[in-house]
Formats: structure tokens, sequence, C-alpha cells
């Protein structure tokens, strides 16, 4: 277990404290926002905000945020910049400044806890185990040795992070994530688990799953697809799911068009592709992406053409262009089967 004596000194010299989400944040980083912010808490700091930038479109994540009562505030630049030397900044689920997040390079940095692959982090307590399959399943282990009271609605949240970064413990699983679930089985509503599980999916997360089908190109065990133009930016990893559970299918890419950017979201079990180095190698000098072996995901800006008069050929420029970069980057024929 990790040695918490320098995280409880900071929390203990701190007044403040304010968690920054990753852009857009899943159940993972919600649910470990909510568990330090109650960490915090326990140490006696009562002034602490969750702070988050870009959508919560996903309806899974408005649920666990509506159903869990989380208070959550739109990004604030000066949260972060202008603090005073007892105001503390903290990071879950992601771990640089700049990287997935709207704070500022040069901002110096608290805390980081977080599971994802990543190099040079810096701040003054870093826990970063990209062994485990969830950041909840790290803040399970803080909450069980500094031997706090287990609510049900941290043990619900933590829960339900940990099942669904693993896919059911299906993906990227260890004996860490099976230890913290069953620490926090027995306090969790399983009722709430349930709810969360089967949360109303909107018409136009349908129809953007709906695009991912139609549009799909089997290049052997790889399939790349694109939903056009979508409000919809969680239908993208929602059709990757689904379409990655295609007979004869191992990687599944799925991108679309969501605002003023070019999002990517990708599933694979090819033992011999590590999705998140992919898309990283194929989009690092154009936008931002990077994951897992297993699950990665992008985000790629369209710049002077976001606003392009013809939707139709914009969004057909972006299918070559994006496919293209794919293909070479997976070293694919040029020819769908």
């Amino acid at each position: 277990m990790t040695d918490l004596s320098t995280l409880q000194s900071l929390l203990a010299g701190g007044e403040e404290l304010t968690i920054v989400c990753h852009n857009n944040p899943d159940p993972d980083c919600l649910a470990s926002a909510f568990a330090l912010g109650r960490i915090a808490a326990s140490a006696g700091i009562d002034e602490r905000r969750i702070l988050y930038s870009g959508d919560i479109s996903h309806q899974q994540n408005r649920a666990f945020i509506n159903l869990l009562e989380m208070n959550l505030v739109p990004f604030d630049a000066a949260a972060v910049t202008n603090r005073q030397d007892d105001s503390l900044v903290a990071f879950v689920d992601h771990s640089r400044p700049g990287a997935n997040n709207e704070v500022p390079e040069e901002t110096s940095i608290d805390i980081v806890i977080d599971h994802h692959p990543a190099d040079e982090i810096d701040a003054r307590f870093v826990d970063h185990r990209e062994s485990v399959g969830a950041t909840a399943t790290i803040l399970t282990e803080y909450v069980r040795e500094l031997e706090m009271s287990l609510e049900t609605s941290l043990a619900t949240a933590l829960l339900f992070a940990i099942r669904r970064e693993t896919l059911g413990f299906l993906r990227g699983a260890t004996e860490d994530e099976y230890a913290a679930a069953g620490f926090l089985h027995g306090a969790a509503d399983r009722d709430l688990l349930r709810r969360l599980a089967t949360p109303s999916v909107s018409g136009a997360t349908v129809d953007a799953i709906a695009d991912a089908i139609q549009h799909r190109d089997v290049r052997g065990s790889v399939l790349i697809s694109h939903v056009g133009r979508t409000s919809e930016r969680d239908a993208l990893p929602q059709a990757a799911d689904y379409l990655a559970t295609l007979e004869g299918v191992q990687t599944a890419i799925v991108f679309g068009i969501v605002d003023d950017s070019i999002h990517l979201s990708a599933r694979s079990t090819d033992a011999r592709l590590h999705v998140g180095t992919l898309l990283r190698e194929a989009f690092a000098a154009v936008g931002s992406a990077g994951g897992h072996r297993e699950m990665a995901g992008g985000e790629v800006p369209l710049g002077v053409f976001a606003d392009y008069a013809d939707s139709a050929q914009l969004v057909a420029m972006v299918e070559r262009v994006i496919t293209a970069r794919l293909v070479a980057a997976l070293n694919l024929s040029e020819d769908a089967d």
C-alpha cells in the first residue's frame, strides 16, 4: 500500500482543496474526485470544490452525478492559478496540466492520483499506478487504510466506477479491483447500482450508434467508422464498445465531429496492439490522444475548418483524413473488406 503520510500532511496544512477532473469526466474520474473530497473533509478541509471542463453528456455520467447528488462546478482557471499558499490543487484520473484538461501547462499541482500511462508527473504527492485497472481502486485503498466511515453514497460511487472502468471486471481488472469491490460491496446501494447501470438512452445517441454501424469499414480484424456530426460525444465510446463485439473484429475505432473538434474512441482485444500508443502517435502532432492498451481516445481541433459552410463536405473531408491517418498508423491495406 502507498504511504499516505505525505498526502495527510498536505491536507492537514491546507485550508481549501480544488479537485480538477479531466475533460468530459467519466465515472472513474468523478468517483475518485468524490472520494478525495471526502478524505479532505475528514482531514479538516471545509472549502472543497470539484471542477470539470467539456461536457457531461453520457446519460450514465449524468445519472451518476444526479443520483449521487454530486456538486460539480464548471472549470475556472483562476481557481487553480490565483490561489493562496494554503489552497491545494489535485488531479484525479489524469496527471499533467494541459493534457486532457484546461489547466495552463505551467501550473503547479499539489496532488496527482492516476492510473493512465504518463511521463514526468510533477506534484508534491504522486500516486501513479499503471498496474491497476481504475483510479477509483486507489482511492478505495485510501479510504480503507485511513479507516474512514464508509458512507453508502461513497461506496456506491467507487464500486460503480470500478465496475464501469473495467467493463464488469472483464477489461484490465487486477486483484486490486476485486479486493476493492469486496470491501465496498457491503456498504453499496445495490438498487442504485442497477439504476446507474441501465440509464435511459437519448435518441441522438441511438442515431450516432446507427451511423457508426452504417459507416463501418472493416479491414482484416480492424474496424474504422464515423458518426458524422453529433451532439453526443459519449455516443462514440458506446459505438466503439458495440462494434468491437462484431465477429472477427479485434480493434474498433470510431470518430465524429462534436462542436469544433474531431473526437475518437478506440477499443481493442488485440494483444499485439496498444491503442493508446497508436492514437497518441497518429494524432499527438495535431491534437491530444492516448490511453490504455485496450481503450483509448483522442481529440483533434477543427481549427480553421470549424466554420466550414458545407457540413456534408466537411464530414467527407474529416472521414478521408482521419481514416487515412489510422490506416497508415495501423499499416493496413487501402482496400476495405
